[in-house]
């Protein structure tokens, strides 16, 4: 098992393994290579990759795949967890935060050891548990 931080993961690096031409595709392949543990990520994280891949001309399957061999888990079920993302939509009124933005910045409250896989520059404003900074995994 992983002695690291749990790593979530958003939507850019995921669609960046898979897009050759994506500028952040080599990053995100490094990235990838080196993570002995699965990510976690949630629902919409994955429709929203699964929609820019099919978009874009790429398989979304091979992005499932990762799920079906357990390389990426689901981690946090939105039913479960609807009033605090609900809150943190009303929060970050003025970003405006997506629905995936939202279920990370809940996901790295109820996994406190972790770090946002993500190219998001908005990760750098959000705030967990009102005021603390979302440890990320970002290029430089």
């Amino acid at each position: 098992m992983n002695a690291g931080p749990t790593l979530l993961l958003d939507t850019g690096p995921w669609v960046a393994l898979h897009c050759r031409d994506d500028t952040f595709h080599p990053w995100a392949r490094e990235q990838f290579a080196a993570i002995s543990g699965p990510l976690l990520t949630c629902e919409a994280v994955v429709a929203e990759t699964c929609f820019l891949l099919a978009r874009n001309g790429h398989d979304p399957a091979k992005a499932l795949a990762l799920v079906s061999r357990g390389v990426v888990r689901v981690g946090m079920a939105l039913g479960d967890e609807i009033d605090a993302v609900q809150a943190l939509f009303e929060r970050y009124d003025n970003v405006p935060a997506s629905l995936a933005d939202a279920c990370l910045v809940r996901m790295s409250e109820l996994y406190e050891r972790c770090r946002v896989f993500t190219l998001d520059a908005d990760f750098h404003i959000y705030r967990r548990h009102g005021r603390k900074v979302i440890p990320l995994l970002r290029p430089a």
